[in-house]
């Protein structure tokens, strides 16, 4: 009698063990790519016809027209910028980037970003929505796309991040390369 429940024994632990085991890696590959640049332009103070993004709040000892020394610690910006196809910032844009980011470091360039594409083209109608910290020094960084809207419905991935250009502290461009991971 007690053979019949030693094997089911056997044959329950068998199947947990080999179902438990990870095996090899799975590798992740996107079900979707693209590559957009956006354009920020910080309000200076007298640039207000060209400025895309603002200072709204700032340190003690800074201003809302000029970025604080100390690696711009303390600073909140809010921007609207452009986005294009290719870096010309001239280019027809296909949506914009809206959202903010701030400064939260005092020994480096660092800042941390919230922030949307809204899309409106021929190409692609939505919104993508990134977060994440951004180490402005490393050259390639990455953040995260938590979700969107229309074409990008629920999508979730990766942007890596990379500063195109800039020109001193009134405007920068960013190359934004987008994997997605999960497209519905």
């Amino acid at each position: 009698m007690k053979t019949p429940y030693f094997f089911v024994f056997f044959f329950f632990f068998f199947f947990l063990g080999i179902s438990a085991y990870p095996g090899i890696k799975r590798q992740h590959y996107p079900c979707k790519n693209l590559v957009l640049y956006f354009h920020d332009v910080i309000y200076n103070g007298q640039n207000a016809a060209n400025a895309t993004s603002a200072i709204v709040g700032a340190p003690q000892w800074g201003n809302l027209t000029i970025l604080a020394d100390k690696f711009h610690f303390g600073n909140i910006a809010v921007f609207d910028d452009p986005i294009t196809l290719d870096n010309n910032f001239h280019s027809v844009p296909v949506g914009r980037a809206q959202g903010m980011y701030f400064y939260d470091t005092k020994n480096t360039f660092t800042a941390w970003l919230g922030f949307s594409f809204v899309l409106n083209s021929a190409q692609h109608k939505g919104t993508i929505n990134f977060i994440g910290a951004d180490p402005i020094m490393v050259k390639s960084r990455d953040i995260s796309v938590v979700g969107g809207t229309g074409d990008f419905f629920m999508h979730r991935g990766i942007a890596t991040i990379m500063t195109d250009s800039y020109e001193g502290d009134v405007y920068f461009r960013l190359r934004v390369d987008i994997k997605f991971y999960e497209c519905w």
